[in-house]
């Protein structure tokens, strides 16, 4: 059985799985923040130290903390993994020169990105632009880091901080907010539904769902101190035959966007009183160069422009937190 490599074949893989853990110090968030499983990120871990011979965290029930071991490794693993990052950047800009596809995932159909990604086709009619529909950012987030997604649309500051700092964002949009309600339900018949009207409902907003907690999140600040809960987890439907299937299982109003596709059974009413906003941004991996992420750029910004996607009423309501992401733009 041949042996275990020594430190002169550390794979960068296990350094980022330290790095994350030196800087959580907790192998649940460093799990979270590298979308792996706990286990896993434990096994990689210990394969590390047996690579290097050296003991790099200390763990109880309690805490977890690095060991001087642990200390000396930290500024050479930053260096290495930055050093690593630099050049996969550099080897972007010296070969995405447009002939690959650029993989941009719209989230669902008819909404924002679905509406930008014909502009920017018209803008790169060399390069192909093809539509992924990945359904939340949080998911997506990881196929972008991963490689295997380049862009992507949604509420950038919903995203942990430290996945943020890998990735970068243009605002878009201030999307206003609607609710989906059954046919028979008592506010369908109006024009507009009043946000306190909603007081005693369980409203549906992607609780459970591991790709979607960046909307989760923005029901719950929607939500506090006005009465409406959010409702339990459902089975997580694809396609929007199965998603009406649910729906009318469980009744619950649905948390959604004035874009929001058509639902049979389904009536779509936005919300007033304030008029809550959903966050958009265009988000793509750090150092991503290539003329089709150019041209969505462009495509992004005329089009927001043009609708006045960046102006937000008077009466509107956002969390603080994307109130200043949304100034930013990298």
């Amino acid at each position: 059985m041949p042996s275990s490599p020594g430190p002169g074949a550390v794979d960068t893989r296990l350094l980022r799985a330290f790095l994350a853990v030196a800087e959580e110090l907790h192998f649940t968030r460093a799990a979270a923040r590298l979308y792996v499983a706990q286990q896993a990120l434990s096994r990689d871990i210990r394969r590390l130290e047996r690579d290097l011979k050296a003991d790099l965290f200390v763990r109880n029930t309690r805490r977890v903390a690095l060991t001087a071991d642990g200390e000396r490794l930290l500024p050479y693993a930053r260096r290495v993994l930055e050093a690593q990052d630099a050049l996969l950047a550099e080897f972007g800009r010296a070969a995405d020169d447009g002939q690959r596809p650029l993989l941009v995932d719209v989230n669902s159909p008819g909404l924002v990105g679905e509406r930008i990604l014909p502009r920017a086709r018209e803008l790169a009619p060399d390069c192909e632009l093809m539509a992924r529909f990945e359904s939340g950012l949080t998911g997506a987030a990881a196929e972008l880091l991963a490689g295997r997604l380049d862009a992507s649309f949604g509420r950038f500051a919903g995203l942990d901080p430290a996945i943020r700092a890998r990735l970068e964002q243009q605002p878009v949009r201030y999307e206003p907010m609607a609710i989906l309600l059954p046919e028979d339900h008592p506010l369908a018949d109006l024009d507009v539904v009043p946000l306190d009207a909603l007081a005693g409902e369980s409203v549906y907003a992607g609780a459970g769902n591991p790709r979607t907690p960046e909307w989760t999140d923005l029901a719950r600040q929607l939500f506090e101190g006005r009465g409406i809960e959010i409702a339990p987890p459902a089975p997580l439907a694809v396609g929007t035959r199965e998603f009406q299937r649910i729906m009318a299982k469980t009744r619950n109003p649905v948390l959604a966007t004035v874009d929001f596709p058509a639902v049979p059974k389904l009536i779509r009413k936005p919300l007033v009183d304030p008029v809550p906003l959903s966050s958009v941004s265009l988000v793509w991996r750090r150092g991503l160069m290539h003329p089709g992420m150019e041209a969505l750029r462009a495509a992004a910004a005329e089009l927001a422009e043009e609708e006045g996607w960046l102006r937000r009423p008077a009466d509107a309501w956002i969390p603080a937190t994307d109130a200043v992401v949304m100034t930013q733009c990298t």
